[in-house]
């Protein structure tokens, strides 16, 4: 085997036990520790890694130049989204309509805050900057990238135990690896995910993303 495979195989195996194996140890060890704090320290150690191995400029995270149509194209598809929500908690889950804010408005409002800050943010920071940059030579091609992005960002929520927040965040993920591939702008696609968190919770779906939501 030539040096560029067994460098290959060495990446492979990097990526699926940090993507795979964190949030499987979280998940078999859900009283260890809670998915929310993981986050810190896991964007301390990839700054680093894609600081010193890559090309990675800080700068790149507060880069903004997006055109008025991409804002107004993913502004429809942001509002269908909120539809498509709304209709299905009024239907199948009508008694969770506007859960959250009814229940506890000022947790709402502090969590339309910090979720995009807090949240939003390191997880498109890890599940596109990083995972780009780091392992492009593993997922060349646009659709290798925009499936292996979903895949992870998915998996990652497997630590709610609930299956509607994994193909909740797989479809999500395929839109943002998609807009991210499109823009290699970080800080859009982290605005289209805070957008996509508070509408999430505040139709009534948090508590598939949120364990122990205050409502």
């Amino acid at each position: 085997m030539t040096m560029k495979g067994q460098k290959a195989i060495f990446r492979f195996a990097e990526f699926v036990l940090l993507f795979f194996g964190i949030p499987l140890f979280i998940y078999f060890d859900r009283d260890f520790i809670h998915p929310s704090i993981i986050i810190l320290p896991v964007l301390g150690f990839i700054f680093v890694v894609m600081k010193t191995t890559t090309g990675f400029e800080f700068r790149e995270l507060v880069r903004w130049g997006i055109p008025g149509t991409t804002l107004m194209r993913n502004g429809i598809v942001i509002l269908v989204c909120l539809l498509l929500m709304l209709g299905y908690v009024s239907f199948f889950e009508p008694d969770q309509l506007f859960n959250l804010p009814r229940a506890n408005l000022p947790v709402f409002v502090a969590m339309c805050f910090f979720y995009p800050v807090f949240s939003a943010y390191g997880q498109e920071i890890i599940y596109r900057t990083f995972l780009f940059r780091r392992y492009g030579n593993l997922f060349r091609k646009r659709w290798h990238f925009i499936l292996a992005s979903a895949t992870v960002f998915s998996f990652l929520h497997i630590v709610f135990y609930h299956p509607v927040s994994m193909i909740l965040t797989f479809i999500g993920g395929l839109y943002l690896a998609w807009i991210y591939w499109q823009t290699r702008n970080v800080l859009f696609t982290t605005v289209l995910h805070g957008v996509l968190g508070i509408i999430v919770f505040g139709v009534g779906m948090g508590q598939y993303f949120w364990l122990d939501m205050p409502v």
